[in-house]
């Protein structure tokens, strides 16, 4: 049965996308930042669904601490799964800012790097040994990194970064037949960046107009594009971008 590690799964994206990953019969290791209630109930649920979970805590800004994470993660799977190797891994976890380029700070950029890119290089690197041949990595974008902003300028040129590296990964693990691919939402009502698009009606608004769909996006229509990136009907496809954003500024 198949084994996921999806980073920043005990919240709103992330959490869309373990379940998914469970709705189609995979098994999943989620971490959480501060909330272990919060993880463990999201593991719950996974449950409910007739899939195995586990939680384990990760601060993905710490990159000195993957090595750790790794002989963890090493220990927990056969111990929880009876299994040693991953078969997909999920870099979901991160924040955002808003904040003007003129005004963006070097530590605010900084904070960016650190959450979006080098995990996405460094922590993907530490897990190699763990993931098997054929398996799956996933990474997660945004529509700011195609259309601009003002605003997002650090958020988006980190998510960038991660598009190209995604490429690089492609191109340099295929031989193990890993794949990789990169998924871009648009807006989508969660508490990111405080909210808005949840709860602020003009911003919402002002998303949907701007849609071609008609709307702004919600979780679960993120999480099944990550569930199918990570299931065998995608063994074709490495090397992309897939933006789900319903159509946003077109």
């Amino acid at each position: 049965m198949a084994i996921a590690l999806v980073t920043g799964a005990s919240r709103g994206l992330g959490r869309d996308m373990a379940l998914a990953l469970a709705r189609a019969g995979t098994d999943v290791v989620l971490t959480y930042l501060g909330s272990a209630a919060r993880a463990e109930a999201v593991a719950a649920e996974i449950r409910a669904l007739g899939r195995r979970a586990a939680a384990l805590q990760l601060d993905v800004t710490d990159s000195a601490s993957y090595g750790g994470f790794a002989a963890s993660l090493a220990a927990l799977l056969p111990a929880e799964f009876g299994a040693d190797r991953l078969d997909a891994l999920v870099n979901n976890a991160g924040v955002g800012i808003n904040a003007p380029f003129a005004e963006t700070s070097e530590a605010q950029l900084d904070q960016m790097l650190a959450t979006h890119l080098k995990p996405a290089f460094l922590l993907t690197q530490a897990l190699l040994g763990l993931l098997g041949d054929g398996s799956a990595v996933v990474h997660v974008s945004t529509g700011l990194a195609r259309f601009a902003l003002p605003g997002y300028a650090a958020y988006a040129a980190a998510k960038g970064g991660i598009e190209v590296l995604t490429r690089y990964q492609a191109k340099e693990l295929g031989a193990r037949g890993i794949r990789v691919n990169v998924v871009a939402p648009g807006a989508i009502e969660t508490d990111f960046g405080g909210g808005a698009v949840r709860d602020d009606a003009r911003v919402n608004a002002f998303i949907a107009s701007q849609t071609a769909l008609g709307r702004a996006g919600r979780p679960e229509d993120i999480g099944p594009v990550v569930a199918f990136l990570c299931s065998d009907a995608a063994r074709w496809v490495t090397g992309q971008r897939i933006e789900v954003s319903g159509g946003m500024f077109l």
